[in-house]
């Protein structure tokens, strides 16, 4: 099937926010990656499963590392902040897609001493407000003595996200929106359901999204202009290791400072772990995507 229903994926996002940590396990990293691979240990990735960017990545790498003789577990953690905490304190060994230029710089900060930046794949992402196409406005200057519109709602995603700090300490404060609306926050699975309502039955609506990430093409949504620039430039994503990652996994470090993605290669990517094949089926995702760039391996591993 080409794409499962997306009511289905957003009931499974749920289910492995709730259920993710349980399942996927964690722990300490075994000591000593071989340079060959063999009985190369353990690593844990971590991610938050309804960010997608973090998500496709892991698999990919849990396929490709799993390949090489490492064991791959996949921790899910609810929110930006404890998934960084565990890194630092070495539950996690690796964050495979995180934002430390902008979003989550404030996570770079606090936890920066403890955290490896193993290098970016991706050059171009960036934060968003977003509104449907139908909707006639085309800056976030222009939600401005809009508030009816949308019930004085900005429909956020996880209160501990670097999208949120930036939505509620730079958006809202410099487009003077903070008397006429408020930015609720529970869940990307919860802002998702609610954008998917909305345009269903063609109602006006204001979310913060960020690019990429495949609800861009799901829905018909438009990015507003941001002219003030309160949300920040385009930055890397990148993968944020345990400090001290390097030294015990100097083969595994080589290739994720050697791994790139161009838009093409990503959206393909995403596309098929969350679209084609759909949550419970992230590895045979990746070994279709593997198949058909059989190059990828070659080029990380140098």
């Amino acid at each position: 099937m080409r794409k499962l229903a997306l009511t289905v994926r957003l009931a499974a996002g749920l289910a492995a926010l709730a259920l993710g940590a349980a399942a996927c396990g964690g722990g300490d990293s075994e000591a000593g990656g071989s340079a060959s691979g063999e009985s190369g240990g353990t690593i844990t990735l971590g991610i938050i499963p309804s960010w997608t960017d973090g998500l496709s990545t892991a698999y990919l790498w849990k396929d490709v590392l799993e390949q090489q003789g490492y064991n791959v577990e996949i921790k899910g953690i609810s929110d930006a902040a404890p998934l960084y905490a565990g890194v630092a304190n070495g539950d996690i060994d690796v964050y495979p897609s995180a934002w430390p230029e902008v979003t989550h710089k404030s996570y770079m900060e606090e936890f920066g001493d403890d955290l490896e930046d193993l290098g970016a794949y991706y050059d171009e992402a960036k934060l968003t407000i977003a509104v449907p196409k139908y909707t006639d406005i085309s800056s976030i200057a222009d939600l401005q003595g809009k508030s009816e519109m949308f019930d004085g709602r900005i429909v956020g995603i996880e209160p501990g996200a670097g999208l949120t700090e930036a939505t509620k300490e730079s958006v809202i404060p410099q487009y003077g929106l903070g008397d006429s609306y408020e930015l609720v926050t529970s869940s990307t699975t919860a802002m998702l359901a609610e954008l998917q309502k909305a345009t269903k039955s063609k109602e006006d609506i204001v979310v913060t999204l960020w690019r990429p990430f495949w609800a861009n093409s799901e829905f018909p949504v438009k990015d507003l202009q941001d002219p003030k620039g309160a949300l920040g430039p385009s930055e890397g994503l990148h993968a944020i290791a345990t400090e001290g990652f390097s030294e015990e996994f100097p083969e595994v470090a080589k290739m994720m400072g050697s791994f790139e993605l161009n838009d093409q290669e990503y959206g393909q990517l995403e596309d098929m772990v969350v679209n084609e094949y759909g949550d419970g089926k992230e590895a045979q995702a990746v070994d279709a995507w593997l198949k058909q760039n059989p190059d990828f391996v070659k080029s990380v591993k140098g």
